[in-house]
């Protein structure tokens, strides 16, 4: 005899979305000519949804969509996971380098960074004779 149990659970928690976001905004990072170059993931959002910020040497890249939906209809939802609010972010720290260096293009899902590799400081070092 089976147990009762499996009668009662509800088939659509098996298409249960993951809790958490890690699965989100997967990027590669790589150096081309001199540059780094982030490729994200952010499919299904537009380029008004994605925000990204300089502060301090980090470029933080961030996604917030809400969707609303003004439709009145019939229908009795027993999930409804497409209308919702999204809001995801991810820091990297770039070093000082001037935001208008920085350049962004959104193409079908994914968004290309270039980012300038910050120059390696000269270091200045004198030395100092010690007398007998």
């Amino acid at each position: 005899m089976l147990p009762s149990r499996i009668f009662f659970d509800n088939f659509f928690d098996d298409f249960e979305p993951p809790k958490k976001f890690d699965k989100m905004m997967k990027c590669d990072i790589y150096e081309k000519e001199g540059k780094y170059i982030i490729e994200m993931d952010v499919p299904g959002f537009k380029k008004d949804d994605i925000n990204m910020e300089l502060e301090e040497g980090y470029l933080k890249v961030s996604i917030e969509k809400k969707s609303e939906s003004n439709e009145k209809d019939d229908k009795k939802y027993l999930r409804r996971e497409r209308h919702s609010y999204t809001k995801c972010e991810r820091s990297f720290y770039v070093g000082n380098i001037p935001e208008d260096q920085i350049k962004a293009k959104f193409t079908d899902g994914i968004l290309k960074i270039s980012v300038p590799k910050e120059e390696a400081k000269k270091e200045n070092k004198k030395v100092i004779m010690i007398e007998d």
